[in-house]
């Protein structure tokens, strides 16, 4: 396409090179021998990946305004700039082993979409902005998703700043070392709705052979710690008939977390991740175990009911084991529902441009759950290949990450409204 305006924007298409141009210009601040990413949250190299992002859409004549928690909006003003803006993005921090894609694509396709709007001199009548939210991932600082997490009341700024990573620095520092504490005060930013275009991060779509995910909900989650406390001692002499072996029983605890998810097809899912035996050592049976479990579900109702589900078998086996059994929910995300206008508009995004689809609910956490409680929100998946993600290998098509892109354009078009004088 050449840099004219064209009046029929059913015929128009993001720049596929120019999108992949960019991953590959981001994903080497930070790139790692295998061919990924690490750029963790509020370091020298995020602050690079933010000045470059920032500095791109500055050239493409947007404004940037960061807030309190480092939060960046980049603006394409529209013709009524007194509308809420159509908002689009996601967060280029990285996992310590992660990739060029996760989350990078999300902003660089809302950054594509600007610069296509601009080569044919497109107006719209909502102005349309660009996030890039801060420590999505979750891996220098913890909690996950914290820049959309403070500015949707998740949690407060206070909160944000005093979280702390293995070093003893906090967010607030950090921040302030980097230069991203802005004067805008968390939240207090107006969005029409919001749309994320992301790599699906799992196989659904690469088994389907199916270009766009369009994604309807995401799973609820629910987070554990579970304490077994048993008595130590030796492996030898101890016949088995008197044991107190904690290992033992936590197993059983574990077989059952899978047990759960299965009864909860199709979008249960059971997750015992991290393991600590102690005193882990060979010739001693176990006298504590400590282990985390992640139950997740579509909606409230079943994700209760797989809590119901764990809490009533952690009674039967403390009863039948006499062992101390404690269970402590940590943390729960509810289940999102998008909202269905924005679902609606991705969907005829595809349609209109011949790309296949299907539903897919994500089963992992996205700036968009926070983003849903005070706007419109809606999601776009496109495969990765072998669902892989938070590993350097990471990967995805240029083709793929381009339809996505052109889904994500339409869908943006449809909520901004474009004007021709």
């Amino acid at each position: 396409m050449d840099s004219k305006a064209i009046s029929d924007t059913s015929r128009l298409r993001i720049d596929g090179t120019r999108l992949w141009r960019a991953l590959m210009d981001l994903g080497a601040i930070g790139a790692t021998p295998k061919g990924g990413v690490c750029r963790l949250a509020l370091t020298d190299l995020d602050k690079q990946g933010r000045d470059l992002v920032s500095a791109w859409a500055r050239d493409e004549g947007m404004s940037v305004t960061v807030d309190q928690i480092g939060n960046i909006f980049m603006r394409r003003a529209g013709r009524n700039n007194d509308l809420p803006p159509v908002v689009t993005g996601s967060h280029i921090d990285t996992q310590p082993t992660g990739g060029k894609f996760d989350g990078n694509y999300g902003v660089l396709a809302g950054l594509e979409v600007i610069r296509t709007l601009n080569q044919h001199n497109i107006q719209t009548e909502a102005p349309i902005e660009v996030a890039v939210w801060t420590n999505e991932e979750g891996s220098r600082f913890v909690p996950v998703m914290m820049g959309s997490g403070v500015f949707c009341g998740a949690f407060t700024l206070e909160h944000a700043y005093a979280a702390t990573d293995t070093a003893g620095i906090s967010v607030q520092d950090a921040l302030a070392r980097i230069g991203y504490i802005g004067d805008q005060k968390s939240g207090d930013h107006p969005i029409g709705a919001y749309y994320e275009a992301h790599i699906e991060q799992g196989p659904v779509l690469e088994n389907a052979d199916t270009v766009i995910g369009v994604v309807p909900a995401v799973l609820g989650l629910a987070w554990y710690d579970c304490t077994v406390t048993g008595f130590e001692s030796h492996a030898g002499p101890t016949p088995m008939a008197i044991r107190k072996d904690a290992l033992q029983v936590s197993t059983y605890i574990m077989q059952e977390v899978v047990a759960i998810a299965l009864r909860y097809a199709p979008y249960g899912r059971g997750t015992v991740g991290a393991v600590q035996v102690m005193p882990n050592s060979r010739n001693v049976i176990p006298g504590k175990v400590k282990f985390s479990i992640d139950l997740r579900n579509v909606s409230d109702t079943t994700l209760d009911s797989m809590n119901a589900d764990l809490y009533a078998y952690i009674d039967r086996i403390r009863t039948e084991s006499g062992l101390a059994i404690e269970l402590e929910r940590v943390s729960y995300f509810p289940p999102c529902a998008f909202h269905p206008d924005c679902v609606a508009q991705v969907r005829n995004a595809a349609n209109l441009l011949g790309y296949a689809t299907m539903d897919v609910v994500s089963g992992a956490g996205h700036d968009a759950i926070y983003a849903a409680r005070v706007a419109p929100s809606g999601m776009i998946f496109v495969p990765c290949k072998d669902g892989v993600s938070h590993n350097e290998i990471e990967d995805a098509k240029p083709e793929h990450l381009e339809a996505g892109a052109n889904v994500l354009l339409h869908a943006i078009l449809a909520s901004a409204v474009p004007v021709f004088d």
